[in-house]
């Protein structure tokens, strides 16, 4: 509770006392065209990522942007549907005023300016694998968040049913992949597997994605990649903004409804939303899935500042899951029923009452980030706290298992203004979590402490059409394991480990011209050992196993290559991507026929060890728009991973996958970004698995289709959609389902659960607007 107060107390002094930088305001002023015919675009949005200012062309194309800081070069966005996103780098202490000329197109180009990265850029300067979602792409329908970005080649995800997906980055997931939500690191027992993310799926307007080791930029963990979720842009100056979503998916009758408002005064910026989710059991081709509901419930919110100095934002958001829970069991007759083998309290799989056993997930988290204009630079600083609260509740409201997970994250980096083409940052980075078990029934791994410290420099070297970027890291953990003893047998023996690592980065950029570009990343990375990994001692539920840790586990250390060629044309814009992850002391668990008897049941014991582990592969996209009007997209990522000590595949490894997606866009008298859209989903085969963990999967192949258009209802414009997913109610188990034979039943090794049929989710969106 003193560390809490402490970290309140900080908080508020750093809101309060930044207002002492406050100095001379600086406002800029600027028109936006069409650079063939030179007319004026309404509506257009400017955008300064790095100060989170916005603002909107006015009826002339003229914009103003106010509070800005006094000097300093950043980044300028310009987004304006049928043009090219335009950029520009402005020394606010040398204009006075910035003209963009958009060129028609029609491509619809992806944001280009990536900002998970130490310096905010354009995609084409920015060497990182990088691949981003806007409000636009984040609008279609989603169960979950993971869900809206697994479309994205080279992503993946470890489903259990609907409501919990984990996100895969080129076949990594788990504690290798790093979310950032506000700035800070989600902490939320990733090592699960049926541990999702606990985000609003609904918070976040953009969503970059950065595939490939990232240890130099985020330390431990994010061996993978990077999630980057990035608040929605603050309203322009005077206005208060807001935006209603609804959806209805038929297959599991899941509704989903957020409110959102966000206002602007003089730079003191605001915004709150709250979201709720209820569905019940999932529908496969098969039938219905028992007691796999679940219902959601998330509020969150912004206070902060944009001046002069910089800005400080305070985000504070809850979030609440209560999911329902089923290991399946079959009588004689192939019905479902519980593990004491009485059927379900109701047979009316559309209840939305949840049955035990369930889950009851809830995650608090709050956030200070901050940009100050200090001396010949910027300092950027995150601080956090978040809570983590797991309970598995098996059958009544009491927790058999209650994980309660505390970490406090702090996060510095100092950027001096770029000199002769070269820009440094400087980094400092700490962290520390407390976790305890607050049940007395069942265990899985101990109550723990761990801390990390890392500090970093990193350069970039702009010049003509090349990029240079180098950078060095150093990291230290330390992890400390509770002894705990059960009737007065140790159940889990104390233990600490400390663990440092050096890691390094370079990149390259090259624009040959406005057409092709390449880039290349070479890079060390690392992840220390979890606690889970460490000091495991029990069951683990839903993997129908008991692990042992192993307190000897040494760091995971990753060498990472990656290129990439990419090509943007007036009907054609294709990109492809190579690389090669060598993962030295990768761990994993494995079993050598070792059976055990816990809770009157046998499970089959898997120890923690480690191996070399290979991973390479290869992603591309094709955008084909022969007319305006079609637009013909295609997706295809493959990752192959092989367990180089023992000679056999990586076990859960997703599948190569092929997406082709076509859509009319007509232009219809009365709508706006109409729609009509037709697209294949197939994944192949994948017979490459370790026998020890799972089954092959059989390929397979889904049919979507969606229809939708932005209406106008006098001023108010009101987007409908129609989306349906798996169209012919295919049957298939995907590659990383959690239900797939194999996965559910030692017992029965052939007993599944097909992927859900189909769905059709009807969708509504409404953006609204109070200009004051």
């Amino acid at each position: 509770m003193k560390k809490l107060q402490l970290f309140s107390f900080v908080i508020l002094f750093a809101l309060l006392g930044n207002t002492a930088f406050a100095g001379v305001l600086r406002d800029i002023k600027g028109k936006v065209t069409d650079a063939s015919t030179q007319q004026t675009l309404p509506g257009a949005t400017i955008f300064i990522p790095d100060l989170k200012v916005t603002a909107i062309t006015n009826n002339d194309g003229e914009f103003t942007i106010k509070n800005l800081p006094v000097k300093g070069t950043y980044l300028i966005e310009v987004h304006y549907i049928g043009y090219k996103t335009a950029t520009k780098i402005v020394n606010l202490n040398a204009i006075n005023s910035v003209e963009f000329a958009l060129q028609p197109t029609a491509i619809e180009t992806r944001e280009v300016v990536i900002t998970g990265t130490l310096i905010s850029s354009t995609s084409k300067r920015n060497s990182a694998s990088s691949a981003v979602l806007g409000k636009d792409q984040l609008l279609q329908p989603a169960s979950n968040l993971i869900d809206a970005i697994a479309k994205i080649p080279g992503v993946s995800q470890i489903t259990t049913g609907p409501s919990i997906s984990k996100p895969v980055i080129r076949g990594l997931g788990y504690n290798r992949i790093v979310t950032l939500d506000d700035g800070i690191k989600q902490q939320g027992q990733q090592w699960g597997d049926e541990h999702g993310i606990e985000i609003d799926q609904f918070k976040s307007d953009r969503i970059e994605v950065l595939r490939g080791a990232a240890s130099l930029m985020y330390g431990s963990d994010a061996l993978g990649g990077v999630i980057n979720l990035l608040e929605p842009s603050t309203a322009p100056e005077g206005q208060i903004k807001g935006e209603l979503v609804t959806n209805y998916s038929t297959n599991n009758g899941l509704t989903a409804n957020s409110l959102m408002l966000t206002g602007n005064e003089n730079g003191f910026v605001w915004r709150a939303r709250g979201t709720y989710k209820n569905a019940y059991s999932f529908k496969t081709p098969t039938g219905y899935f028992p007691n796999s509901g679940f219902n959601e419930t998330d509020l969150s919110g912004m206070v902060g500042l944009n001046k002069s100095w910089g800005y400080t934002h305070l985000n504070v958001s809850s979030f609440k899951n209560n999911i329902g829970f089923y290991d399946p069991s079959l009588d004689a007759s192939g019905n479902f029923v519980k593990e004491d083998g009485n059927p379900f309290l109701s047979s009316d799989f559309k209840s939305r009452t949840l049955d035990y056993p369930r889950q009851d997930i809830r995650h608090f988290k709050i956030a200070l980030n901050n940009n100050i204009i200090i001396g010949n630079g910027n300092l950027k600083a995150d601080f956090g706290f978040q809570q983590n609260q797991r309970r598995e509740l098996e059958d009544g409201p009491e927790p058999s298992l209650f994980f309660d997970l505390k970490t406090y994250n702090a996060d510095l980096k100092y950027y001096l203004h770029e000199t002769n083409g070269w820009q440094p940052v400087f980094g400092l980075s700490a962290d520390a979590g407390h976790s305890e078990n607050k049940a007395n029934e069942e265990f899985l791994i101990p109550n723990y402490d761990t801390y990390g410290l890392g500090v970093f420099a990193y350069a970039k070297k702009n010049w003509e059409n090349n990029t240079f970027s180098i950078g060095a890291r150093y990291d230290f953990r330390k992890n400390n394991g509770k002894q705990l003893f059960l009737e007065d047998e140790e159940l889990f023996a104390p233990f600490q480990n400390k663990f440092s690592n050096v890691s390094g980065a370079l990149g390259f950029t090259h624009q040959f011209n406005d057409k092709w570009n390449f880039k290349a990343n070479a890079g060390s990375a690392f992840r220390a050992p979890n606690p889970a990994e460490l000091g495991s001692n029990g069951v683990h539920e839903g993997t129908f196993r008991y692990e042992i840790g192993n307190p000897d586990l040494s760091p995971e250390r990753s060498y990472q290559v990656d290129a990439a060629l990419e090509y943007e044309g007036k009907i054609v814009s294709a990109s492809a991507s190579i690389y090669n992850n060598y993962v030295h002391n990768f761990i994993y668990t494995s079993n050598n026929g070792e059976i055990i008897n816990a809770e009157g049941d046998d499970y089959p014991v898997y120890r923690y060890g480690q191996v070399n582990a290979n991973l390479y592969g290869a992603e591309a996209t094709l955008t084909i728009h022969p007319v305006p009007f079609i637009h013909f997209e295609n997706t295809f990522g493959y990752v192959h991973a092989q367990n180089t000590s023992l000679n056999r595949p990586l076990a859960f490894i997703p599948a190569g996958t092929l997406r082709n997606e076509l859509r009319f866009e007509p232009k219809i008298k009365g709508t706006n970004d109409a729609y009509l859209s037709v697209g294949i989903n197939s994944a192949f085969k994948q017979n490459r698995v370790d026998e020890v963990f799972e089954t092959p999967t059989s390929g397979y192949t889904l049919l979507n289709a969606g229809i939708g258009a932005t209406f106008n209802l006098g001023k108010q414009p009101v987007r409908l959609s129609v989306s349906a997913n798996n169209l012919l109610d295919q049957k298939y188990y995907d590659a990383l389902s959690r239900y797939k034979p194999g996965r559910l039943s030692q017992e029965d090794p052939a007993l599944g659960i097909y992927n859900p049929g189909r769905n059709i989710t009807f969708g509504l969106y409404i953006p609204f607007g109070i200009l004051k």
